[in-house]
């Protein structure tokens, strides 16, 4: 019986050390949620200048290492972000490598109907076992999350020119979503070999066609710059 719980002591400890040296690397939640507010200004953009935000950190091997609200008050950010960010994170880690980086909003294109990428939303579902009560925090640590996300607020993070994680960001547009990923991990220093905007967002129009093109969403800056609105619906008139 001595053994048995003995080697089930050792058997979580080198889980424990194994998980604790993959995360210690990464931005812990207190870091997140300072680079968050520091980064939320009417340049952001979108509804809530990226002030009511989720964030969420992966590993490498795509565990979650932490997350949390930049707000106090969790309430008052979208509850369904905190699933959206964790899949932010996870898809800009899992679709990225040492010389190429991919943010989700890079992908938005290859995703839509018609192009070659159209059912990848289907190969890696989002587990809601690993999320935390709506009034909590955190939810899922060291838990592979998994969901894909094809729009504007995950990027990968980088040390040493290494891909090293993913950090995905959720709680306003699309677009303001990936400014706010894009300034906060800046900020904590975790930017791929090419710069801070190697694998920025590409509006088409302004910016010429692309294959890595994403929508223009309401009230959309780009690297403190007014960029545009989203295009109003049109609809077939009735006859």
């Amino acid at each position: 019986m001595k053994r048995l719980v003995l080697s089930l002591v050792l058997i979580v400890s080198m889980g424990v050390g194994g998980y604790a040296a993959n995360c210690k690397d990464l931005p812990s939640e207190a870091d997140l949620r300072a680079a968050m507010i520091a980064s939320a200004n009417a340049t952001a953009g979108g509804l809530f200048n990226g002030a009511r935000m989720w964030a969420a950190v992966v590993h490498r091997d795509g565990e979650i290492c932490g997350s949390i609200t930049s707000t106090g008050d969790p309430t008052q950010v979208w509850p369904g972000s905190q699933a959206i960010a964790k899949a932010k994170a996870y898809t800009a880690n899992a679709f990225s490598l040492d010389p190429l980086a991919l943010s989700t909003a890079m992908l938005y294109t290859f995703t839509q109907p018609g192009h070659s990428l159209n059912s990848l939303g289907q190969s890696n579902l989002f587990n809601p076992q690993f999320l935390a009560a709506p009034t909590g925090q955190g939810g899922g640590n060291n838990q592979i999350a998994g969901g894909l996300i094809f729009f504007g607020g995950g990027v990968p993070l980088y040390k040493n020119g290494k891909i090293i994680g993913g950090l995905g960001i959720s709680g306003d547009t699309a677009c303001t979503d990936h400014e706010i990923a894009k300034r906060v991990r800046n900020n904590l220093g975790f930017n791929p070999p090419g710069g801070a905007t190697a694998d920025d967002i590409v509006y088409s129009p302004p910016d010429p066609p692309s294959v890595f093109a994403h929508p223009v969403c309401l009230n959309t800056f780009r690297n403190s710059l007014f960029i545009g609105n989203e295009a109003p619906a049109s609809y077939p008139k009735a006859p």
